[in-house]
């Protein structure tokens, strides 16, 4: 494979923040090396005759289409588990479908600049034929939050919350090859948790309710859950006998990720926090806390 980047070597400050790796991991890993194959590592050296890297197809070469990651949602990752999702995609060509290939990979350049990478887990792709001449080919990927003694597969750092790009590859019967490191993006995301309390219960019609809540989500440095800052969240209510959530008013979590508010009380219901997430971070709604409003 293709020696494309080693995180540790990025310098000045960027690398102290963005895309450094935690200390304690850095000392007993050392530097983190990824590899992404290219078509003919991936396919056989002898049976890549089309491949390519830009979106400029080679006349020959299977096409592709329908290329999905876990079913179209972004992948959200914790702290304590590691995600297993489906990838999968149709390929066509004169010859049929041999093989298939998608990845994820996180950086700039894949010649020159990945600092983060999902490969398969399997060696070939599943493919079934719907017709003499295309097939519908799935695979598995697997992210893990932190750092293992394989980087390969890991999520970290979390500078690599946000949008990676996905390779799909195909493999033709005749041995032609699609191949495009650039095929489209996916989101990859830190897990997200919103809480809330709402007091006192019960209460007296027209007196003051306090709401708080914490919004938090995944550290994959720290492998724990840490306050979201600066970050807007709504207040919503829903009566008793409602199914529907009426937003109140609009809030900011503080320095710590903690939420809280004030409204008077009229009736009997149930109050949340929603957050609508981030390029980073998903949607997230609390679960209602119920007031009995006398």
């Amino acid at each position: 494979m293709r020696i494309r980047a080693t995180v540790a070597a990025v310098s000045g400050a960027l690398a102290l923040s963005a895309f450094a790796v935690p200390a304690a991991q850095a000392d007993s890993h050392g530097d983190v090396n990824l590899n992404h194959p290219s078509a003919a590592e991936r396919f056989g050296a002898s049976s890549a005759k089309s491949a390519f890297s830009t979106a400029a197809a080679a006349e020959d070469a299977p096409v592709v289409s329908n290329v999905k990651v876990n079913s179209g949602k972004a992948v959200v990752v914790g702290t304590t588990y590691a995600k297993t999702f489906t990838v999968s995609l149709t390929a066509s060509h004169a010859s049929g479908i041999e093989d298939a290939y998608i990845d994820l990979w996180h950086g700039t350049d894949v010649e020159e600049d990945i600092d983060g990478f999902l490969p398969p887990n399997e060696e070939a792709a599943t493919c079934t034929a719907t017709s003499a001449t295309t097939s519908t080919c799935k695979l598995t990927i697997t992210a893990t939050p932190g750092l293992t003694e394989d980087p390969v597969g890991d999520l970290y750092a979390n500078a690599l919350a946000g949008t990676w790009h996905v390779t799909a590859g195909a493999l033709a019967k005749s041995g032609d090859v699609y191949w495009n490191d650039y095929y489209g993006t996916h989101k990859v995301q830190r897990a997200s948790k919103l809480t809330v309390n709402a007091s006192p219960e019960p209460v007296k019609k027209g007196k003051t309710i306090t709401v708080t809540g914490k919004l938090s989500r995944a550290n994959w440095e720290t492998l724990k859950y840490a306050g979201y800052t600066s970050q807007s969240v709504k207040l919503q209510f829903r009566k008793k006998d409602s199914s529907t959530y009426t937003t109140l008013k609009t809030i900011k979590s503080n320095s710590t990720g903690n939420l809280s508010t004030t409204v008077t009380a009229s009736t009997d219901g149930y109050f949340r926090y929603s957050f609508a997430g981030t390029s980073t971070t998903p949607a997230v709604n609390a679960t209602g806390d119920f007031v009995d409003v006398q």
